[in-house]
């Protein structure tokens, strides 16, 4: 397949005008393909050549103004138009399409619990030509008509208002001006709500066998949408720029959601089957504030090329979190930025494959490397950006550019200059020397304290490692006078806001680099205190003492984030043994309040202190500890009054089990004493880590699956397969992710992550240089969905030593990778050497 080139899609760009698709999609051909007939009205707006893409099953006929073309003059997935006049065309293509099973185009899938299927759409970045054909770049604009045929008793769902015309068809009002990729279907006999808000129609709809579990929510999931609807009609000048807003719950959907117009698409995970705490109903809140956040940013105003994407991702991001916070009851929505999100950027932004926030468009000179930049830079780091940018210019202003922007490009595209410009319209401040500053640039500064005292007062000065300014709070704390059994209490005592300035040979304001407060130092100093600003922070002795004894005694849980993620980033740094992090967690969890910070800090001691950074002969400790913490977490809620706390224990309880009696006795049971019972998640988990000590076998994977046929059961039960320690499921999972070819993208993820396990690393030792060129081969024959699931789970995680990194980075010299694939080894190779190092330090 040819990639677009921007130079090409900027030539495109300047030579035709693409005023309407007419689109003709039939469902009902068979269960491989599907009939897709486009008519494109366009106008060049001078005589020459061009192309239009499509990537069909086969490509029937094409004709250009009523005179036919000769499909075998397409070359891979593009189609040349040459000759062209100036003036208007009509362009007809009439092709058979292949459904999919990765995600990408028309996917289709089969529930294996009633038998019924769906469709639905993914066409970004460039699938929309497995769909119909298009030319296809964001900044060709146009209006869409679509009529579908579908099996009787399906419902159709798409960008605007269906209408269901007889005989299996829909006729979809034409929408306003979209890009390519923002273009969607959605089919099947859905399970719907509808209501109606602010005079337009609003639904909600997942597959008839989640019925249940959609009703159970509905009030919720439809209060968020229109408390956030309302809130984003108040900070926006412009109004609603569509004529609905459905919300489709699909399965085997390889992002969280799609921000298509009018219909927004979310992996039906989000539709909850099994019991979950508060913080996922809150991740769930996010998410759809974040994808109503893209109806203004990306969808009414739309990047022009790909390098601007963190203009979507970013503000979206950021307006996800705040406005929840504003709209709901989820109010502290930034602690779980803080704990869970943040880190996903700092760690993107300390591999060799860090970019800019806003790239240099030379940096993405085509749709493959485009790909690459949806990351924890675009997502976390931006998000970040622009909430110091808030905190530096104000939100008043902030909100006037964002509305000068949408005034100026509503139903066009507009580029990072343009956005620049904007905010810059509505302040004094120099908002391009800020973009500069922190847009165009890589890495994560360091924040440094050091404290100093006299009789009467104690200074601060704060070393820069970096070069981005900072506007920072700065939070000082003392012991409090208190008898309560447990960790020590800490009050606030002040805050106080500092400058960082740019240049890192500086410190604080101009003049000495040092402030000076009244009275004897605090006994915790906390840098960014408020968690407004992107950069690592440190503490100084004194008060990393104060931690040991009163972390969990902080009074706000946001400071706390701040703390534990200064803590998660010496432990990745090697400045802080693995072990000190699992006892300050040991110590303090047990009297956490908050539940997402209890959840981020238990991931991290699970997923990387336990699992990676401490070495196999360590590992038993390790999990001993954790065994420890959550058993005194599950004792501590047992009077019921924190379900979500105490689910999290048993779920982290299960996975660091080193001995199968216990789990094995709930399973058998079917409940923890004191609760939970157990719902098809936790039967499933339990069998997962039973079948990792070697403690279940074939039979009861199958009769588990016998009773829970799900999508989700098929899911377990593959990941539990793959998980047996024995060389026959090992060798069946491997042919099945690499050999077969047939596993669907959410099937091939969870062989993958039962086949690769910490305690059976000698097992699979052999599995380890087989993975580079079999993945690399998987990568081609498959596409990028498939590379990102292969480079992301199916990579060799827990083979941590010289050898294991010796084979990667020889992997990483192959011209064969394709640029996902490629991307992901670079990513998954520097966090290997990052925990080699660490086991190395300590």
């Amino acid at each position: 397949m040819s990639v677009l080139m921007r130079d090409e899609a900027q030539a495109r760009a300047q030579f035709l005008d693409v005023q309407r698709y007419t689109i003709d999609l039939d469902l009902t051909a068979g269960e491989e393909t599907f009939d897709s007939r486009t008519v494109i009205q366009f106008t060049a707006l001078a005589a020459g050549d061009t192309f239009v893409e499509v990537k069909p099953a086969t490509l029937r006929s094409i004709s250009l103004d009523g005179h036919a073309l000769d499909p075998a003059d397409l070359d891979e997935n593009r189609f040349p138009l040459t000759a062209l006049t100036a003036g208007p065309h009509e362009l007809r293509i009439d092709a058979a399409m292949r459904y999919s099973r990765t995600g990408e185009g028309m996917h289709r899938f089969t529930d294996p619990t009633d038998n019924e299927t769906y469709v639905y759409t993914q066409l970004f970045l460039e699938d929309v030509q497995r769909v119909f054909a298009a030319f296809d770049q964001p900044d060709l604009k146009s209006v869409f008509a679509l009529t579908v045929t579908a099996p009787e008793g399906w419902t159709v769902l798409g960008n605007s208002i269906a209408e269901h015309t007889g005989d299996g068809r829909w006729t979809l009002a034409p929408t306003p001006p979209l890009s390519t990729y923002l273009v969607a279907v959605a089919a099947g006999p859905f399970h719907s709500i509808t209501t109606e808000h602010a005079g337009l129609p609003f639904g909600i709809h997942c597959r008839r066998s989640l019925a249940p579990h959609l009703d159970a929510d509905a009030d919720e999931i439809l209060d968020i949408t229109r408390a956030c609807f309302d809130r984003f009609q108040e900070k926006f000048d412009e109004p609603y720029p569509f004529d609905s807003y459905d919300q489709a719950f699909v399965p085997e959907f390889n992002a969280g959601a799609m921000e298509n117009p009018g219909l927004v698409t979310f992996r039906d995970e989000f539709i909850y089957r099994s019991a979950v705490t508060d913080t996922e109903r809150q991740t769930r809140g996010m998410v759809i504030a974040h994808e109503m956040a893209h109806m203004w940013f990306g969808d009414l105003v739309t990047l022009a090329w790909w390098d601007d994407i963190w203009l979507n991702e970013s503000f979206a991001e950021y307006m996800g979190y705040q406005t929840l916070a504003e709209a709901t009851r989820f109010t502290d929505t930034w602690v779980d930025f803080g704990v869970a999100r943040k880190g996903w950027g700092y760690d993107a932004d300390q591999r060799p494959s860090t970019h800019p926030v806003a790239p240099d468009p030379t940096a993405v000179p085509d749709t493959a490397s485009a790909m690459l930049n949806f990351d924890g830079i675009s997502y976390a780091k931006g998000a970040s950006a622009l909430r110091q940018l808030v905190a530096w210019l104000g939100e008043k202003d902030f909100l006037a550019g964002i509305n000068t922007h949408f005034a100026r490009h509503k139903f066009g595209n507009a580029t990072l200059a343009d956005f620049i410009d904007n905010l810059a319209s509505a302040t004094d401040r120099d908002v391009h020397a800020w973009a500069d500053q922190w847009l165009r640039t890589t890495g994560v500064d360091t924040l440094t304290p050091h404290i100093g005292e006299s009789d009467t007062t104690w200074s601060l000065t704060v070393d820069h490692h970096g070069t981005r300014p900072h506007r920072i709070t700065v939070g000082t704390y003392d012991h409090a006078i208190d008898t309560q059994s447990g960790p020590d209490r800490l009050v606030l005592r002040d805050r106080f806001d500092i400058g960082i300035p740019q240049d890192s040979d500086d410190t604080l304001q101009a003049g000495n680099g040092t402030t000076t407060r009244p009275g004897p130092r605090p006994a915790l100093v906390v840098l960014n205190d408020n968690d407004l600003t992107y950069a690592k922070i440190r503490l100084d002795p004194d008060s990393w003492t104060t931690l040991q004894a009163g972390l969990s005694g902080i009074p706000d849980a946001l400071t706390r984030a701040v703390v534990w993620n200064a803590a998660r980033d010496m432990v990745r740094d090697g400045e802080l043994a693995p072990t000190t992090y699992l006892e300050a967690a040991r110590t303090h969890l047990p009297h956490e309040t908050d539940l997402a910070l209890l959840q981020g800090v238990l991931a991290f001691a699970d997923t990387q202190v336990t699992a990676r950074y401490t070495t196999p002969e360590d590992r038993p400790a390790a999990l001993a500890t954790l065994t420890a913490l959550t058993r005194d977490l599950i004792r501590r809620t047992e009077d019921g009054t924190r379900p979500g706390l105490r689910l999290t224990a048993v779920r982290h309880f299960i996975d660091a089990a080193t001995q199968p009696d216990t789990i094995h006795g709930w399973l058998t049971e079917g409940t923890v004493p004191g609760g939970p019972e157990l719902d098809p998640e936790l039967r499933w988990r339990i069998l997962t880590r039973l079948a990792v000590l070697g403690a279940t076998d074939e039979q009861t994977i199958a009769a588990e699956l016998e009773a829970d046929p799900s999508a989700t059961g098929q899911e377990g039960a593959a990941r539990c397969r793959a998980a047996l320690p024995t060389p026959e499921a090992k060798a069946a999972a491997w042919h099945a992710m690499f050999t077969d070819d047939t596993l669907s993208n959410y099937l091939f993820t969870a062989t993958a992550q039962g086949f690769w396990q910490p305690e059976q690393t000698d097992l699979v030792a052999a599995y380890v240089p087989r993975y580079y060129p079999d993945a690399t081969a998987l990568a081609v024959r498959r596409g990028p969905a498939i590379a990102d699931a292969a480079g992301r789970y199916a990579f060799p995680a827990y083979a941590i030593d010289a050898d294991s990194l010796h084979l990667g980075d020889q992997a990483l010299t192959d011209q064969a990778l394709i640029p996902t694939l490629r991307r992901k080894l670079t990513d998954q190779i520097d966090d290997l050497r990052r925990a080699l190092t660490v086991r190395n330090a300590h």
